[in-house]
């Protein structure tokens, strides 16, 4: 019965897609907006372009395309340099990102009210109470 579980623990994991962010759904999924995205998630820590790149999903060359315009409006800031790699994060100082920052924080408050107050409740799927069920044994 255990094994059944991983079984089926496994095939959610793999099947299930990550819903995009609020942020993604407004201004669309591009290369720009996923890394803008990913910076303004993980704000308070520093990564290096790699990390930047592979966590929001942007392939290496476009990331190369889009770094230096984020380096000289100042949007990331170089923070530490750790070996050979150089940390960066979102420059929070800046008047811009801060409005970014202020703008994320509306429409993510907008649709999380918008959840909540209009959220009816719905029986669960067959699928789902299966699963409910191998999961409680």
């Amino acid at each position: 019965m255990k094994m059944r579980k991983i079984y089926i623990l496994t095939y959610l994991l793999t099947t299930m897609k990550e819903d995009p962010s609020v942020f993604i759904e407004y201004f669309g999924d591009y290369p720009l907006m996923r890394v803008l995205n990913f910076l303004l998630t993980y704000s308070d820590y520093d990564y290096s372009m790699t990390e930047i790149a592979k966590n929001s999903n942007v392939g290496w060359s476009t990331f190369n395309e889009l770094w230096p315009g984020l380096n000289q409006r100042s949007i990331v800031t170089h923070t530490r340099k750790v070996g050979n790699a150089k940390l960066y994060k979102l420059n929070t100082g800046n008047p811009w990102v801060k409005n970014l920052i202020q703008l994320d924080n509306q429409i993510t408050k907008t649709e999380t009210d918008k959840l909540f107050n209009h959220k009816t409740p719905t029986k669960p799927k067959k699928e789902s109470s299966k699963i409910q069920k191998v999961l409680q044994n």
